[in-house]
């Protein structure tokens, strides 16, 4: 997109300059607003031209049959699509009787632009109907991060050469027309005309839909109220059916004469709650959001990303496109979050209907560490969602008769939904991501209100599943057997590496914490000898490695298999999956996306420097990439390894991946975990930040629980800064090619760890040390055309 002639690069704004249909779809999600509650698509005021129209509350789904050949035992039985619902941002305009349509017409200036550091996305048009008045239109569009529940617009057409006679039409609108959005006729009837009316209302200013999904039961309400600056000759109506209602305005606009409306948007639904309830509290909100008023509401918004950004920012000089490029992937992760209040932050956020709307493993292994260290408030509520689905996957784990939990590897509201099971029910790592995510946050907050509750409930019984789902063979080492890591070019494995690894976090963690909360521990009916059989299990877990090759194994005998051939592989023939069998993908040596990169990176301690190195070499010229969450993990470890030209081409491939369309399905919404990896790639890649040692068994002396940093920058970089939270601190890095200054902003006295050497830090007191040079290494190759994208 940026690289598009309609797109500038700018650092603190993404900006439109003229429209282009031919990407609508994809300005649609980079334009999106959200707060994680409530979110709207870029579309146009008037709705249409559109690419997809969208309106979506977090949680919000209907339920369809999953598809199978064959039916088989333990196989998830519906899956769940998040819906369009009931769209408030639309604001039609009719000139002269003409309406107001980019297609018609002469389109003589349009401009969008979403800052990032308002949270409002501006327009203005000047348009000349087809019997040639012109008039011009501003627009100013908010999704508040104060209030909820509220969006609102601020809507300002001005007649230019000559009187006109304007009418603006502010509707809710639901069960809009969508484009086909699935081949599978199940899913595409679920998200057709998906809600049932059950009240419409108009009066004055103000109107109301309540509707109800028709399988899934959940009631949704949108109320809307306006405020009617114009000349004497306004005029308003109200109006509604069971689908629409309306407010139209209409005036006589001499040139220099505005007509402006205000509208408040309102959202709610509930699966419980009655329509009496659901309406009170939409007309509250809506009520509350006309009282706070449109400046109010812009004063909100930017306190609460002055807040954000001055923990949050990162700097880069000497990349214009990725100094632009980092700050929207931020501002796009904080909107998601910011808000969620215990539901799931989905792969595409609330930008669009990409993987249905699911939530992956994805939101806890990329959108969850940069957030513990941007915008720590918004995590515990992530994770208090996947603690609210701890029965739906205490039931999963009864009927593939396990202990403890199993976690969804895709789900909205906590079933599993995925039909295709080598990839999804088998993918047991989900439960140890979690746990990482836990014991991370826990690590670098303290919350212990969150640590002895929801905190240790996840962790004690997604370390039950793991003791029931491995075995010990005869000489007493621990294996997991039949399961799919996250490269799925691979699946139903023995030991696959990441897994086992995150499975022996995941129990050591669960066993400190029992240790920590023994009152809590009896509650969960934890004893010693449990914990103690935690302990023996994680020492005992295997670890796959060649010792021919001296490289560790992404999964038992997987360097044994053939290699892919790359060299026989087109171009054009990229995603592969979308190509080749999966049978001849899963006996081959193909990575669709880092899995024991990933490793590397999770679990740092468990790897030498030399195995890294040696690890990051062999893999390297096997991963293909197929997946946008691969590209940052590339990045971390050719950074980590002494790769600074590899790792910045693969950071500003995460960086660009939706602004450049990298993946080709923008259109459906943003990849966060893409997003994340911007972060990921830059701070922990470049900036060589490494998590602090969160387990007992690791932890060393006078350094327990520091941040460690091995800073070095490409040639192409001239300064990298940032701020990081931990423990109540906030520390700025400032990264030159020679140097890096440690200054703390707030917070007591830290000790950092660069390069191995032990810093102190206090305010007031900023440690400048020395950078030392990158080894001399020679840099490894990528499958034939497999290079970085960006």
């Amino acid at each position: 997109m940026i690289t598009h002639t309609c797109f500038a690069t700018e650092p603190w704004v993404l900006r439109e300059t003229r429209l282009d249909l031919d990407v609508l779809a994809q300005a649609e999600s980079v334009f999106a607003l959200s707060n994680g509650h409530l979110g709207w698509r870029g579309n146009l005021d008037e709705g249409e031209p559109h690419g997809l129209p969208g309106a979506y509350l977090a949680g919000v789904h209907e339920t369809h049959p999953l598809p199978y050949a064959e039916a088989g035992y333990g196989y998830p039985e519906s899956g769940q699509t998040t819906i369009n619902v009931t769209d408030g941002k639309i604001v039609r305009l009719l000139v002269d009787d003409h309406p107001f349509d980019l297609r018609y017409g002469e389109l003589i200036a349009h401009e969008r632009v979403l800052d990032f550091r308002t949270g409002v996305l501006d327009r203005t048009v000047e348009w000349c109907t087809p019997s040639g008045r012109t008039v011009r239109l501003t627009t100013r569009r908010l999704v508040s991060l104060a209030q909820r529940a509220v969006a609102a617009i601020e809507y300002t057409v001005e007649a230019v050469d000559g009187p006109a006679t304007v009418a603006v039409q502010s509707e809710l609108v639901a069960n809009e027309q969508l484009p086909g959005l699935s081949g599978d006729p199940r899913v595409a009837a679920a998200i057709d005309s998906p809600l049932l009316p059950e009240e419409d209302y108009a009066r004055d200013t103000r109107l109301r839909l309540v509707h109800c999904t028709r399988a899934s039961r959940q009631r949704v309400a949108v109320a809307a109220d306006h405020l009617v600056d114009g000349p004497e000759s306004t005029t308003y109506a109200a109006e509604s059916e069971p689908d629409v209602a309306r407010l139209t305005v209409t005036a006589d606009l001499v040139p220099g004469q505005r007509l402006t409306l205000v509208k408040f948007v309102a959202h709610g639904w509930s699966a419980q709650r009655s329509l009496p309830a659901l309406r009170d509290q939409v007309e509250g909100a809506v009520a509350a959001a006309r009282n706070t008023g449109w400046q109010g509401l812009l004063d909100a918004q930017r306190g609460c990303l002055d807040e954000f950004w001055d923990s949050a920012d990162v700097e880069v000089e000497g990349d214009a496109e990725v100094q632009q490029a980092v700050r929207f992937a931020l501002f796009h992760l904080f909107q998601a979050a910011a808000r969620a209040e215990e539901r799931a932050i989905a792969a595409k956020g609330l930008t669009g209907t990409g993987y249905d709307g699911h939530a992956f493993w994805d939101t806890e292994c990329f959108v969850l560490p940069v957030l513990t260290h941007t915008a720590p408030l918004t995590v515990a509520p992530a994770l208090r969602w996947r603690h609210s689905t701890l029965p739906s996957a205490l039931e999963r784990a009864r009927q593939l008769g396990l202990k403890g939990a199993a976690f969804p590897w895709r789900t909205i509201s906590g079933p599993e939904c995925s039909a295709y099971w080598p990839a999804g029910t088998v993918a047991f790592h989900v439960n140890a991501d979690i746990a990482g995510s836990v014991a991370r946050y826990v690590t670098l907050t303290d919350d212990e209100e969150f640590a002895r509750g929801p905190g240790l409930e996840l962790l004690v019984h997604t370390a039950r599943l793991w003791r029931s789902l491995g075995h010990f063979d005869a000489e007493g080492a621990f294996h997991i057997d039949g399961v799919t890591g996250p490269d799925e070019y691979s699946a139903i494995a023995r030991d696959n590496l990441y897994t086992n690894a995150m499975a022996r976090l995941n129990l050591l963690a669960a066993a400190e914490a029992v240790g920590r909360y023994p009152d809590r521990a009896q509650d969960l009916e934890v004893g010693a000898e449990e914990a103690a059989d935690w302990r023996n299990t994680a020492a005992r877990v295997v670890i796959p490695y060649n010792d021919r090759l001296e490289v560790h194994e992404q999964a038992a005998g997987f360097t044994d298999q053939e290699p892919w051939d790359f060299d026989g592989t087109a171009e054009e023939q990229y995603p592969l999956l979308l190509h080749f069998p999966y049978f001849d993908l899963y006996r081959k040596q193909v990575v669709k996306q880092a899995d024991l990169v990933l490793a590397m990176i999770a679990c740092p301690d468990d790897f030498t420097a030399e195995e890294k190195a040696r690890n990051f070499a062999y893999y390297e010229p096997l991963t293909v990439r197929d997946s946008s969450l691969s590209a940052c993990c590339q990045a971390v470890l050719a950074a980590e390894t002494g790769h600074q030209r590899l790792a910045w081409a693969y950071t500003r491939e995460a960086a660009l991946m939706d602004l450049n369309d990298l993946e080709h399905n923008t259109r459906d919404g943003l990849h966060l975990a893409s997003l994340a990896g911007t972060w990921i790639a830059l701070v922990q890649g470049l900036g060589g930040l490494r998590r602090p040692r969160i387990l007992a068994a690791h932890r060393n002396g006078g350094t327990e629980g520091a941040l460690r940093f091995a800073p070095r920058l490409p040639p192409t970089l001239t300064r990298l800064a940032f701020t990081v939270r931990t423990q109540g601190r906030r520390l700025h890095v400032d990264i030159g090619q020679d140097s890096t200054r440690y200054t703390l902003l707030s917070g007591e006295p830290l000790t950092v760890v660069h390069h191995g050497t032990v810093t102190p830090v206090s305010i007031g007191a900023p440690a400048e040390v020395p950078v030392p040079a990158a080894p001399e290494v020679s840099e490894p190759r990528q499958p034939r055309g497999r290079a970085p994208r960006a």
